[in-house]
């Protein structure tokens, strides 16, 4: 499978453009990311995929603005993040990124809608009016299927209830993309596939969602995506990613 290409997809919602994270001390130079070039389709559901150590965490945090570049950049919608101080940065991932947690981080001591209600007091709402945040929030759990546990406890639920609790949280600002950092890992088989589903049916709604898998099931269902080792693309599929042509025959040594 060829890995070559050079112009980006029109509907792309994000492009990564010779991004690379390079760490520096005095005795050591890391590369985390070398030189990654891809493209994101509008309302794809995007694997990334590749061994631990491979940069897939580091990429998604630059991705949400988390992280800044050594060098390359991310357009979002046409929008360089790279561009943007980090109040504002703050500022637009609240309301252009929805995050969804391996570990959940739901607050303990909130019950589920309150968590979501959480959500849009600090994203600034999601363009609704405070009298319509209740209905917005009671919205995004029935989205994710646990609307009958809006009064209930984090603690009070199961692994998979709490995840779909903080997939409905990451709804909340109604952002256009969702990104989730392996958002299965701490689930049994059964239930991974269930909240993964919830994950997949964003994607009827107009969601673009991006999320990093060591499940070789899960990785097979994406609509695009990427294969990272050592900080390059080795891989690809249906995606419109690239990688130029020195780094591959570098990857494929």
């Amino acid at each position: 499978m060829s890995l070559l290409g050079t112009v980006p997809d029109q509907r792309a919602i994000i492009q990564v453009e010779q991004l690379s994270q390079i760490l520096i001390t005095r005795l050591n130079k890391t590369i985390i990311l070398d030189n990654v070039t891809y493209y994101v389709p509008q309302g794809s559901l995007f694997a990334i995929t590749g061994p631990s150590g491979s940069g897939k965490s580091t990429l998604l945090n630059m991705m949400t603005g988390i992280d800044r570049p050594s060098s390359g950049r991310i357009l979002f919608a046409g929008q360089e993040l790279r561009t943007m101080r980090e109040n504002a940065l703050a500022r637009w991932r609240g309301r252009h990124v929805g995050i969804v947690f391996q570990f959940f981080q739901l607050i303990p001591t909130l019950t589920a809608l309150e968590n979501v209600l959480l959500a849009l007091e600090l994203g600034g709402g999601g363009g609704e009016k405070r009298a319509k945040w209740r209905e917005r929030a009671l919205q995004c759990l029935d989205m994710a299927q646990v609307s009958s546990f809006a009064n209930r406890l984090p603690g009070e639920l199961s692994g998979g209830e709490q995840q779909r609790v903080a997939i409905a949280r990451s709804l909340a600002n109604d952002p256009p993309v969702i990104v989730a950092d392996e958002p299965t890992g701490n689930l049994d088989s059964r239930t991974a596939h269930e909240v993964f589903e919830t994950l997949t049916e964003l994607t009827h709604h107009g969601k673009t969602v991006i999320y990093v898998t060591h499940d070789r099931a899960l990785a097979a269902q994406a609509s695009a995506g990427i294969q990272l080792l050592d900080g390059r693309i080795v891989n690809r599929s249906h995606a419109q990613a690239t990688i130029d042509e020195s780094s591959t025959k570098e990857a494929t040594r």
